[in-house]
């Protein structure tokens, strides 16, 4: 018999990177593998990965997550938060991953009951069950209080090597840690940004007036302060980085203003429906100048309008 290989979901958390340690304790080849999209990024991963010397892999599947974003079949979070949906969707990529190139089974840092909406027993029978991985998915740090997996029952992995962790209190993991001599893990904290309340206002804004809505306008919900205007969008960067970037994320019908002799900040004007029209602009210059504080109250301010 090969080796035995597993792919591991990894968010570059302690609990994903000793989900990763306990099964190479067993000889187990582990390959984490990170799913990025529009609103989480691989930074953390990448740094966590090569600080504890795994050799991270890095899908894509920002095009298919915004979908479940926009209309999620188990609902949103507090926030604009698919959770249930979004861990469904990698792990049905997972899936894909593990048939084509012959895994054995797929694992995940999920901990019982660590989280209210996402993790319980019920949510995480709906993810197994949603994804097409029942009895191939592994979570090894509950693995003592859940059904032995298929991996488990082949011997393929040892069941009395795994653990009955459960509960928000991260004592455990952190014991854990030690053990392993893990180097580095970072601290407890939201990666995505679709569980911030603020962006999630203005997702939830931009959905209500334009369903259509791409990765670019994603983008742009990152940066400035937002104003709508009926179907028009008027984003004023805050700083001379977010400047730069309104500008290299103007597309065909946007509008660019900003000050030709005064310093301030940029304005990116999107329209959802129709034209432009001549009082937007007005409004735009009105914000950029109480946005400056040095052209504020000057009458002499001109102003340059570039098209998309």
């Amino acid at each position: 018999m090969g080796k035995v290989k597993a792919l591991v979901l990894f968010s570059g958390g302690l609990d994903s990177i000793l989900t990763c340690k306990i099964l190479e304790e067993q000889k187990i080849e582990v390959v984490p593998v990170f799913f990025k999209s529009y609103f989480f990024g691989p930074e953390i991963a990448q740094k966590s990965a090569k600080e504890n010397g795994l050799n991270l892999r890095i899908e894509d599947i920002s095009k298919g997550h915004l979908e479940i974003v926009k209309k999620p079949k188990f609902g949103w979070g507090v926030s604009m938060n698919p959770c249930l949906d979004c861990h469904i969707l990698m792990l049905k990529k997972a899936k894909e991953i593990m048939e084509k190139e012959k895994f054995d089974f797929v694992a995940t840092g999920e901990v019982l009951g660590e989280r209210p909406f996402s993790q319980t027993r019920g949510a995480l029978n709906i993810v197994e069950r949603e994804s097409s991985l029942k009895g191939y998915l592994l979570r090894p740090l509950s693995a003592k209080l859940l059904e032995p997996t298929i991996p488990e029952k082949k011997g393929l992995v040892k069941r009395e090597k795994l653990f009955d962790i459960q509960g928000r209190s991260r004592k455990k993991q952190i014991e854990l840690a030690k053990k392993f001599k893990i180097k580095w893990y970072p601290q407890p904290s939201g990666g995505c940004i679709l569980t911030d309340l603020e962006f999630g206002k203005k997702l939830r804004d931009l959905l209500e007036k334009y369903p259509g809505f791409n990765g670019n306008d994603v983008e742009t919900l990152k940066l400035g302060r937002h104003f709508w205007e009926g179907n028009v969008k008027i984003i004023i960067g805050r700083n001379y980085e977010e400047n730069l970037k309104l500008e290299t994320l103007k597309r065909n019908g946007d509008l660019i203003i900003k000050m030709k002799n005064y310093p301030g900040p940029t304005a990116l004007i999107r329209s959802y429906q129709a034209k432009i029209p001549n009082e937007i602009l007005e409004k735009a210059k009105e914000l950029i100048l109480k946005y400056s504080k040095k052209a504020r109250d000057k009458i002499d301010v001109k102003f340059s309008i570039k098209n998309g």
